[in-house]
């Protein structure tokens, strides 16, 4: 019984710990190369994304450092139907360019840590500290499935539940 107890309390601990335990991000991010159209590959699933695929993400420079997202995303089934979100992105910490902060809703604003770059920013993995969200992003509609992988593969490493992710129909010509 007491070393039931100890097991519950040790799993406890650890779940507990998983999602506060820090959140490693890029240590430099060039945001004029950043900004550009972004193809969402994978997703974790979450409500504001449900039923969309060839999703987009447009980011632009705005005044003072600002960047201004615009996310397009087709709604499954319905022919030439979609959602679009505007919002800005700034980075709060110049010590941290990684970590940004997205705002769709004043004054709401969410974490974007950019985990992974590729150098010539050609794909990226983003997400978010909880590890509620996660993205893998790249420049063209189509990622090569070695980098996938290793992508899923840094994101494990990071405490996301990878076996949840959904690949994105890029396909809606």
């Amino acid at each position: 019984m007491l070393r039931n107890l100890i097991y519950l309390l040790a799993m406890f601990s650890f779940l507990s710990c998983k999602s506060t335990l820090e959140l490693r991000t890029v240590e430099k991010v060039d945001v004029e190369k950043y900004i550009g159209n972004w193809y969402e590959i994978a997703r974790l699933p979450n409500r504001f994304e449900k039923g969309l695929e060839c999703v987009t993400a447009t980011y632009s420079l705005k005044e003072k450092g600002k960047i201004e997202v615009i996310n397009k995303g087709y709604i499954i089934g319905k022919i030439n139907e979609f959602k679009t979100a505007k919002g800005s992105a700034w980075v709060p910490d110049a010590n941290f360019p990684g970590r940004l902060k997205v705002s769709f809703f004043w004054p709401f604003a969410g974490d974007y840590y950019i985990i992974a770059l590729e150098e010539n920013y050609k794909y990226a993995l983003v997400g978010d500290p909880s590890r509620k969200y996660l993205w893998v992003l790249s420049r063209t509609k189509k990622l090569d499935d070695l980098v996938f992988s290793e992508l899923l593969e840094i994101a494990k490493k990071n405490g996301f539940e990878v076996s949840n992710i959904l690949k994105i129909n890029q396909d809606c010509e």
